[in-house]
């Protein structure tokens, strides 16, 4: 089983589902030709999709264009179901950095079909996460960055101010529709630029000065 660790702790969650936000950020919807939603876009990926910083990123035969998406994730601490803002807020208890890796090519062609987008997302090796910071040790801020760097050179940089919901919200709806429990983590959605990698290349992922992760594609 696959564990949300603590950064500079021995502490570890054990990880249920990982529900995951898109279109997000509106600059990237836009990019992808997609509307702006007024409602979080939501999918899952199973816990045996996660590696750790360090970690390699199987680039799947069946795909010809690896999309990198790095996300603020938040890991759950309690169970929840139909909370409002200021306990879903609570149920917040760390923050970690990861990258949703996505076969765009293969998204494309369900898109074009009206299927899910499940193959294209749940893949082994397509959740990275970084260790998680505790809240109690760290305020997020409004305006934290997130960057993703692929072999030193900067693809995706945006302040988390860009989100279209913000993470208590996404908390908030996302129990709205099913119970969120203890070592869930929601991937938040990618600020635009995301692009291919290809075998080989090095994926460097922050969260202002609080998580990092580091994979490489093979």
């Amino acid at each position: 089983m696959h564990s949300a660790r603590i950064k500079n702790s021995k502490e570890e969650f054990p990880i249920g589902k990982i529900v995951c936000v898109g279109r997000n950020y509106a600059e990237h919807a836009k990019e992808l030709g997609n509307e702006i939603p007024d409602k979080p876009v939501l999918f899952l990926k199973p816990a045996s999709a996660v590696i750790y910083s360090g970690g390699e990123i199987i680039h799947p035969s069946f795909s010809n264009e690896l999309h990198h998406e790095v996300e603020l994730v938040l890991l759950i601490g309690k169970t929840v179901k139909d909370v409002k803002v200021v306990e879903a807020e609570k149920a917040i208890i760390g923050y970690g950095v990861g990258l949703d890796m996505t076969l765009r090519d293969v998204q494309n062609e369900l898109k074009k079909k009206g299927n899910p987008w499940t193959i294209a997302k749940c893949f082994d090796t397509s959740a990275a996460i970084s260790d998680f910071v505790l809240k109690e040790n760290y305020q997020l801020k409004p305006d934290e960055k997130l960057e993703l760097k692929v072999n030193g050179e900067i693809r995706q940089s945006d302040s988390l101010k860009s989100m279209l919901f913000k993470p208590a919200e996404i908390v908030e709806y996302i129990s709205s529709l099913m119970m969120l429990e203890k070592g869930d983590l929601i991937f938040t959605g990618t600020p635009a630029s995301v692009s291919k990698v290809n075998r080989g290349d090095k994926l460097e992922a922050k969260l202002g000065d609080i998580a990092e992760l580091v994979c490489k594609v093979i």
